[in-house]
Order: structure tokens, then C-alpha cells, then sequence
């Protein structure tokens, strides 16, 4: 006789067409968070979702965060969705989130095919902006939930969830709910499971246990009153973007690594577990470089490569603000221009000394220069990073769920973005949060042509029930 999770799979097979037709019908509404014009379709795409859950049963609270000027107009943030599927007090409670908004895509960005038009390929990818981030992984827990109910399959916990329409624009408002909602709706949760990153390769899936934090920094330098001819004035007054210039050159070298002291001081040690976790995973310079579409790597050594994108601080520079950078020429010397970088933070930084440590660094080799110009260092976002044991019975559960769905223990991984969220519902919950990807490191999230592969698709929908009913059975109070 066929175990529940078995019945469960079968009808995951059998439903695979319809399972592809819903996520069609997801992907078809343009929910562009970043777009005024299509704030609307954001907002039916919350109701979707939250109409579909309480024709299952669940019960659904919209919350609705307030307003946002986007672009000098005034809008409704789109809703939160908050629901509870099962309310047993003999069962775990697992709260997931997801985001139901979507990156904006034009087919004249350089799409095959109509962006929100979802279209299945020869070699199974299932293309369209959303399909991976994060509208496939969403739309899998409540298919997840509907099967149970089609195969009369008992659901094996109380399901929370949380979804949001803001997250592809930074997410506005989502802390303020979490943290009142804590000793609330989310009440009672047991562990956190967010589906919201991607495998380490393309063959093998992963657990991810680690995160990144970012700190954002301003460097304005300012000059004279306004901007000058450089016929006239160069050569005679302090220019800011040469003040600018050398300073950004000063933050980081050409091999990456961080020229601000003490930056390093913070890291946490490595351990030699975790030296021997980089064995065996999926990661490889050619692939890197494929992806790339030219050989860019700094490191020799991929495990190097690792590292750097995932235990060492990093610092980049993204752009100058207030410079000339139309077509064509322009002799004109900019009076006030504004760098803007970044640190990628790990354990154990604390953003305080990380923006007390960049400050002291730029105020002292603006004092090298003698310049008469006046410079300001703005930290404009200090988020912090974030770690969980792999070892911690969520994971363990989790790990045994991709086992059963994919026949391989799963890579454990850590990512060199940030996923902020993860941290707000840690630290106000009081939980474990596990990270469980659905879609492969080649799913193009952002870019042209984003794709979930049919087997990424169908699978992750068997991996989050599995994940389930491990869940229902693991005892979550062994120590990590």
C-alpha cells in the first residue's frame, strides 16, 4: 500500500499539465511593483491568490501597509495576504512566504517571446517573467494544498502564510506587519520556510543556511557653487569628481579585496566543517564563465570563488550620481557629485562598525588630498547578515524531503544576496527560517527570458509537500 507522500507524487505526475496551466495563468498578470501604471495588476494578483486560498478553505486577512509616492504619485501599497490552512492544535505550524510581484519586461528588453506570456520550450523551460521569482514557488504551495484535498490526503501541519506585492521595490512595509503581527496571526509558528532563491548549479538541489548582508553608502563631494567650464576653471579650483575618483579608488583593489582597516576584523573564524562543506558541490569556473559570457573570475581556485561570494566581505562600486555621462561630449566640471558603493557583510559584522570603519577610512585619505572641497560619507542602509546551523531539524527535514524527491542529498549553500526578510521573521518570531529554492542557478530571476525548468517546477512542487510531512514527524526541539 502506497505511503500518503506517494499518493501524494502520483497526482503531482498526473496534474502536471494543469499545474503548468495555473502558472500560465499567474504569469499572464503583469504585476509590476515598480510601475504606477500597473499597480492594478499588482493588486489582482494578491487577490488572486487570496480568492484561490479561501475557496480551499483557508482563512485569509488582506493587510493593507498604506501609501508610497512612486515618481511624485501617490499609491496604495498593494496587500499583504496573511493566511492559515488548518488550525490543529496536535499539529506543527509552518509559516511560508513568498512574493506575488514581478520585475518589469518588455519584449523589446531582448525577450524570445512575449514576457508575460508564459511558453514552454522543447527542452522543458517554462519561460516567462515570474515563472522562478517568485510566482512558480507561491503558486506551488497552494497546488501543494490543493492536491492533498483532491486526493482526500490528510494535510500534515497548520499552514501560515505570508505574501507581499512589494518585494521586487524593496519590500515597503512588510517589517512594520511582521513585527505586529508577531504575537498574532503568526502566533504559534513552529519554523518558517521562505522558496524565494536557487540552486547552486542546474543538476542538483540545495539547502541554503546563510545569507549576506549589505551596507549602502553615499560619498558626496561637493565644490563650487555651480558647475564649471574646465577651459576656463580646469587646472585652477579643486574638482570634486577628481577628489571623487581617487577616493573610490582608495575602498577596494583590483582583486577585490577591501583597503578599509579592520574591515576583516569582524569575520567570524572558519571552521574546518565548514573547509570540508565545500566538497562536492555543484559549482564549477566554466560554468561561472559560461553564465558570464566571458571569463571575468578573479580567483584560480573555485572553492576561492565560494568564499568570496559567501563567507568574505566584499565592496562594490555602482555608480556616480550628478557626473556627465550622456552620449557625445561635455567639458564641464560637475560641482557636486555623490558615489554610491556597497559592503557585502557576513558573520560577524555589525553594520554600526562597518559604517564607523568606511567613514574613518574616506575622512582620513580626504585629508590626504588637501582639497578645499567638503565631502559627506551617508550610509543610506545598514541590513544585516544572516546564518543558520544546517544542522537544525528544519534543515534536517528538509534535507530528507529533497532526498526522497531527487534521490541525492542536497548541496548546503549560502548566497552573497540578501533576502532581509529572512532576519524580520528570526528575530521576531523566535524560529527557525530554512531556505528551500525551487528554480536553477540558470533561471535568468530579472533578467530576459526568466525561466523555470518543467522538471524544477514539478519536482519543487513534490519537495514542499515532502518537506511537509517531514516537518509533521521531525522532533524540533533536538539541539542544532
Amino acid at each position: 500500500m502506497s505511503s500518503p507522500v506517494d499518493r501524494y507524487f502520483e497526482l503531482v505526475d498526473q496534474n502536471q499539465q494543469k499545474f503548468i496551466e495555473a502558472l500560465r495563468e499567474v504569469v499572464a498578470i503583469p504585476s509590476v511593483s515598480s510601475d504606477a501604471s500597473r499597480r492594478g495588476e499588482v493588486v489582482r494578483m494578491g487577490e488572486w491568490l487570496q480568492a484561490r486560498w479561501e475557496a480551499l478553505g483557508a482563512t485569509c486577512k488582506r493587510v493593507d501597509p498604506g501609501k508610497q509616492d512612486l515618481h511624485g504619485v501617490e499609491l496604495d501599497l498593494p496587500p499583504v495576504i496573511l493566511g492559515q490552512y488548518g488550525n490543529d492544535s496536535s499539529k506543527k505550524t509552518v509559516l511560508v512566504y513568498g512574493h506575488y510581484d514581478v520585475q518589469p519586461a518588455l519584449l523589446e528588453d531582448g525577450w524570445d517571446t512575449d514576457p508575460f506570456t508564459l511558453v514552454e520550450t522543447a527542452d522543458g523551460r517554462l519561460v516567462g517573467r515570474g515563472s522562478t521569482d517568485d510566482k512558480g514557488p507561491v503558486l506551488g504551495w497552494l497546488l501543494c494544498a490543493e492536491t492533498h484535498k483532491q486526493a482526500g490526503l490528510e494535510f500534515p501541519v497548520n499552514l501560515k502564510f505570508c505574501f507581499e506585492g512589494m518585494e521586487e521595490s524593496g519590500s515597503e512595509g512588510l517589517d512594520e506587519i511582521i513585527v505586529a503581527e508577531a504575537d498574532k496571526w503568526f502566533k504559534g509558528t513552529d519554523v518558517v520556510c521562505i522558496s524565494d532563491n536557487y540552486w547552486l548549479g542546474t543538476k542538483k538541489p540545495c539547502l541554503t543556511h546563510g545569507l549576506r548582508g549589505v551596507s549602502y553608502f553615499h560619498l558626496e563631494i561637493s565644490g563650487p557653487g555651480a558647475d564649471l567650464h574646465s577651459g576656463v576653471f580646469g587646472g585652477t579650483v579643486h574638482e570634486p569628481m577628481v577628489d571623487l575618483v581617487h577616493l573610490l579608488a582608495t575602498l577596494v583593489d583590483s582583486s577585490g579585496r577591501i583597503k578599509v582597516a579592520g574591515i576583516y576584523d569582524q569575520v567570524m573564524e572558519e571552521t574546518e566543517a565548514e573547509e570540508q562543506s565545500y566538497e562536492g558541490l555543484e559549482f564549477s569556473h566554466a560554468a561561472l564563465a559560461g553564465d558570464l559570457k566571458r571569463d571575468v573570475i578573479i580567483h584560480a581556485d573555485e572553492r576561492a570563488t565560494l568564499k568570496h561570494r559567501w563567507r568574505i566581505p566584499t565592496l562594490s562600486i555602482h555608480g556616480v550620481e550628478g557626473a556627465f555621462y550622456a552620449p557625445g561630449d561635455k567639458t564641464v566640471i560637475p560641482a557636486r557629485v555623490r558615489g554610491k558603493f556597497s559592503l557585502r557583510t557576513v558573520p560577524n559584522m555589525e553594520p554600526a562598525r562597518v559604517a564607523e570603519l568606511v567613514t574613518a577610512h574616506l575622512n582620513a585619505e580626504f585629508g590626504k588630498l588637501g582639497s578645499k572641497n567638503v565631502m559627506r560619507v551617508i550610509e543610506t542602509h545598514g541590513g544585516r547578515w544572516w546564518y543558520s546551523s544546517p544542522k537544525h531539524p528544519n534543515f534536517v527535514a528538509a534535507a530528507r524531503a529533497t532526498e526522497r524527491v531527487y534521490g541525492v542529498t542536497p548541496d548546503l549553500t549560502r548566497e552573497g544576496g540578501s533576502i532581509p526578510v529572512t532576519l524580520t521573521f528570526e528575530e521576531n518570531l523566535g524560529v527557525n527560517v530554512l531556505l528551500l529554492p525551487m528554480g536553477a542557478a540558470d533561471d535568468g530571476a530579472h533578467s530576459i527570458n526568466e525561466k523555470l525548468d518543467r522538471r524544477n517546477y514539478i519536482c519543487g512542487i513534490k519537495l514542499l509537500g515532502a518537506y511537509l510531512h517531514e516537518i509533521a514527524v521531525t522532533d524540533l526541539t533536538v539541539p542544532a
